[in-house]
């Protein structure tokens, strides 16, 4: 069994604003037949009563239905509905001529009068309105206008003075013109929750190409050295037990020790808890480059520094070392850490590039990095700077107070 209401919780804001806007004019022409064709029939008899209520209805109707195709011509579920605003100013316009005629038989102006003057008033007024649902902006003033002297014009041709013929044109320009107001700020506002509702799903999908982005981008920044390293034990370990050296063996445990340690790294990644440490990382890179027989040269320590700073430049150095141990054939790598002017810069720099390497740093992992940089207002620079020697240059911004702590030991 269905909860009641449940029908309207599963909707979503837009389409609810859409059914609350939909319901609305509708309800104009519950009012149009509840409390102005309904009173009007005491005041007109049975008969003559009987026939303007059948007509004020068939109008009520064909404006709800109006209302429907017009709403969804405005969010472009189906073609402009022209026959059938036609037709509703066509019915609009003959119901308020019968009801105008009415007017003038009763010279006394009693209760019939009156009654049939409400009914010649409101048809006009709420077909201008309906209709304007279903047009563009620029055609509802002369819409409303053309309403407006339509109804002045049908009371002169029934035989009413010029005073009451004028009087029945500013009646219906304002009240058309109300209605005609609703209806294109109605309009505008269910489009405008609509693209809001467009603009928050859009922005949750970016968030997610973003997180996806940062994901593959850690993820190559975990695994780039990792994998690199495992390479060249595994190669070293072959080549050794190939001379039957003995430390074939301990190359391979190496191997399974960092097999293992990736693991606990990727797990670590997909918890999002991993922070890069970049005191492991410059002790790391210094006992994979001299495994690979590329002498290492550490300046600097970075004891002191924010745990910010620490993280961005420890992924830098992951990315370094293992650009080192994949991009060319050096001999001696430097890495050098200072505090400068409110900065911490981290330098590495190897000879023997390749060519291929020379042009710069162009990489996705160099790309991941400046966009992690960027974030907290550092920068990174790659590039050669001389033959066969390449430098990456990180700088992240230092709080005030941690600058002048750190200076001395970063130095």
């Amino acid at each position: 069994m269905r909860e009641p209401g449940g029908w309207w919780r599963r909707k979503s804001t837009p389409e609810k604003v859409e059914t609350y806007t939909r319901w609305s004019f509708h309800f104009f022409g519950v009012v149009e037949v509840l409390f102005v064709a309904l009173p009007a029939v005491g005041a007109l008899g049975p008969r003559l009563g009987s026939l303007l209520l059948a007509a004020v209805a068939a109008h009520a109707a064909l404006c709800m239905v109006t209302v429907s195709r017009a709403l969804d011509w405005t969010r472009g579920r189906r073609r402009q509905p022209v026959w059938l605003l036609w037709l509703l100013g066509v019915v609009s316009v003959v119901i308020a001529a019968g009801a105008q005629a009415i007017v003038q038989h009763d010279p006394d102006r009693s209760g019939v009068g009156t009654a049939a003057g409400a009914v010649f008033g409101v048809v006009l007024i709420l077909g201008a309105g309906i209709i304007a649902l279903a047009l563009s902006r620029r055609h509802v003033i002369p819409l409303v206008l053309a309403f407006a002297a339509g109804g002045g014009l049908v009371s002169l041709l029934v035989g009413a003075p010029g005073a009451a013929a004028a009087l029945t044109t500013l009646v219906v320009l304002l009240g058309a013109g109300f209605v005609a107001l609703t209806a294109v700020l109605s309009v505008w506002l269910l489009n405008v929750v609509y693209e809001l509702d467009a603009a928050r799903e859009t922005r949750a999908r970016l968030a997610v190409a973003e997180e996806r982005l940062r994901f593959a981008r850690d993820l190559h920044d975990v695994m780039g050295r990792n994998l690199a390293v495992l390479a060249l034990k595994s190669e070293l370990a072959v080549q050794l037990s190939q001379r039957g050296r003995p430390e074939a063996v301990d190359q391979m445990t190496e191997v399974q020790r960092l097999a293992h340690e990736a693991q606990r790294e990727i797990r670590e990644l997909v918890r999002g808890y991993r922070e890069a440490d970049l005191g492991a990382e410059i002790v790391g890179a210094q006992s994979v480059l001299q495994a690979a027989g590329i002498a290492c040269t550490i300046t600097g320590s970075p004891a002191g520094l924010p745990a910010s700073a620490q993280s961005a430049l420890g992924w830098v150095m992951r990315e370094a070392a293992t650009n080192v141990l994949r991009h060319g054939d050096a001999l001696h790598c430097t890495v050098e850490l200072k505090v400068t002017e409110g900065h911490v810069v981290l330098s590495v720099e190897n000879d023997g590039v390749r060519e291929e390497r020379s042009g710069g740093g162009s990489g996705s992992g160099l790309a991941g990095l400046r966009e992690r940089l960027s974030g907290i207002g550092g920068t990174l620079e790659a590039g050669p700077v001389g033959e066969g020697r390449f430098r990456l240059t990180a700088a992240v911004p230092l709080p005030r107070e941690a600058s002048h702590a750190v200076r001395g030991a970063a130095s």
